[in-house]
Parts: C-alpha cells; sequence; structure tokens
C-alpha cells in the first residue's frame, strides 16, 4: 500500500480518462471514495463503475471546470453523495481547441481555451471546495501542472505558460491555506501516452526536422522522444502520477506544501 486513504473522500476533474483516471483508481485502492467528475459524463461513469469494482463508493458528475455554477452543482452533489471531500486533485485540461494540432501555431482561441480550462478552471474548482476544507482544518489539494511548466515550448507556449501560471497558483494558495492546515502541491508529469499526447505526437511529428522521425506513426514518434529525452528511458504512467497523489494525499506527507513534484522520469532535475 502506497498510503492508508481509509475513510476519505476525493473529488478529482478530468477524471474520465489518461491520468485523471489513474490517479482515481490510485486513490480508490488506497481506500479512498471518488467523486469522477468530467465533461464527458458517459466515460465518467465507466470509472466510477471501476472504482467500486475496488470496494469503494463512487459517483459520476458532469462538469465544465469553465462555469462556475457547473462547478458549484459538482461540488455539492460530492458532498451530499460521498460525503465531506478531504482530497481535491484538479486535473481537468486541455491543448487547444478542437483539432489544435492541425495549426502551426495556436490560435487566440487556443490560449483564451487553455488559459480558461488549465488555470481558471484549477482556481475556481479550488476556491469552490477550499471553504468546507478550511471549517474542518484539514484538507489536500493536488494540481496537475506539466514538466513544460519548468521550461520554454516552442510548438506550445500556451500550453507551458498555462501550466507555470497552475505553479504559481499552487505556491500562493498554499500559503493561503497553510493556516487552515491544508497542504496544495502540484505534480509535473512527464511523457506519459495519453490521447493528450497522442494529439502532441500527431503535430510534432508533422514539424519534425528530421524527415524519417516524420514517416513514424504517433506512438512510434513518442517512444523514439523518450528514449532521446528521459534519462530512465521509460515512459511515465498515469499510475505513477496516481503513486504521487496518494502520497501526497496521505499524512504522511502532512509536511510538504507549496512544492511542484516532477515525475518525468529524469526529465526535468531541479
Amino acid at each position: 500500500m502506497i498510503a492508508d486513504l481509509s475513510g476519505k473522500t476525493a473529488l478529482v476533474t478530468g477524471a474520465a480518462g489518461g491520468i485523471g483516471r489513474g490517479i482515481s483508481l490510485t486513490l480508490a485502492a488506497q481506500g479512498a471514495d471518488v467523486a469522477i467528475a468530467d465533461l464527458r459524463r458517459g466515460d465518467a461513469e465507466t470509472v466510477a463503475a471501476e472504482v467500486e469494482a475496488l470496494g469503494r463508493q463512487a459517483i459520476a458528475i458532469e462538469v465544465d471546470v469553465t462555469d462556475e455554477e457547473s462547478i458549484e452543482r459538482m461540488t455539492r452533489r460530492a458532498a451530499d453523495s460521498l460525503g465531506d471531500l478531504d482530497i481535491l486533485v484538479n486535473d481537468a485540461g486541455v491543448v487547444g481547441l478542437p483539432r489544435w494540432f492541425d495549426r502551426d501555431t495556436p490560435s487566440g482561441g487556443d490560449w483564451d481555451t487553455v488559459m480558461a480550462v488549465n488555470l481558471r478552471g484549477v482556481v475556481m474548482v479550488s476556491e469552490a471546495v477550499s471553504p468546507g476544507m478550511k471549517e474542518r482544518r484539514y484538507g489536500k489539494i493536488i494540481n496537475i501542472a506539466s514538466m513544460v511548466s519548468r521550461y520554454g515550448s516552442d510548438d506550445l507556449p500556451h500550453y507551458a505558460a498555462s501550466k507555470a501560471a497552475v505553479v504559481s497558483w499552487t505556491r500562493s494558495n498554499a500559503v493561503q491555506l497553510a493556516p487552515y492546515n491544508i497542504n496544495v502541491n502540484a505534480i509535473c508529469p512527464g511523457m506519459i501516452w495519453t490521447p493528450m499526447w497522442q494529439q502532441i505526437a500527431v503535430l510534432r511529428s508533422r514539424l519534425d526536422d528530421d524527415p524519417e522521425l516524420r514517416k513514424l506513426s504517433g506512438r512510434e514518434y513518442f517512444d523514439k522522444k523518450v528514449e532521446a529525452l528521459i534519462p530512465l528511458k521509460r515512459e511515465q504512467t498515469p499510475e505513477d502520477m496516481g503513486a504521487m497523489a496518494a502520497f501526497l494525499a496521505s499524512d504522511a506527507a502532512r509536511n510538504i506544501t507549496g512544492q511542484a513534484i516532477q515525475v518525468d522520469g529524469g526529465r526535468v532535475m531541479v
């Protein structure tokens, strides 16, 4: 067992697939009940069923993290169904408008969408959940950032900027909530073969200077980049992020706050 989360209740946004699903299942495996929140209600219900198969309670909730009323409904329903929220994982994120990967440079709409979801969504969900945590003087908030928050990106500058802002918000929110015994941290994932990275591979293989790399499938391109960029020479997984989230959500991490922790196979060493 990574951490004992028995009796804890978690809310995970962006939980219908990818990293959010991996985190939700890991938290459940450690004993937490989990509210699965996502814009994709059907996929969220599938993940909720997986959580229940692990012997934990779960509920699927449709949410738009750019809409305050939708966030309020999500928070209220999660608490009504599962009880007071002990853990919040802000995972919902995008890289742009639909078909963003067909554009060589991000559009104004891509910038607006990324900031609305990746940054403002994290802020609004945190501000909706934290009052209950403050009242009980207990809570764990975990924001999903990215390894690109640590360095520049020529093809995804808007995404990198949004994730750098998430890291900055994590530190500010940690200071705000520390008097209430609430820990706020961020996880910076590395290279994980999720639907998002499949789209990134489409863009990067198309724009790559190496004609041989441009011939590769998305998965082949991803594998080549893992080999070239990750010191440990292996990809990361949603379950890796889940393990870190479970630790940060546990009382073993009670003196860790305001941190942005790399889980990227050594891609960024700080």
